[in-house]
């Protein structure tokens, strides 16, 4: 998060893709820097997935995470 922090500070778009279970984590760590980056959340377990349902889940999310970079510019 403190990468995505130093991108953001230079006006450079970013943002960060994790699972479910790490939203909490996610939010409390923003709170401690003081800095809540954009993220997207996808369904969990990521590690486990057959290539094919990591393509669908890509597909599902592509949109969500496109929009990380692409909103920002301008």
């Amino acid at each position: 998060m403190q990468d995505i922090r130093e991108l953001d500070g230079r006006g450079i778009p970013g943002g960060y893709v994790a699972s479910e279970p790490f939203l909490t984590a996610a939010r409390s760590h923003g709170d401690a820097i003081g800095f809540h980056a954009d993220g997207v959340f996808v369904s969990h377990p990521i590690q486990d997935r057959t290539h094919k349902e990591v393509e669908e889940l890509a597909d599902k999310f592509f949109e969500s995470i496109f929009e990380l970079v692409c909103t920002k510019i301008g």
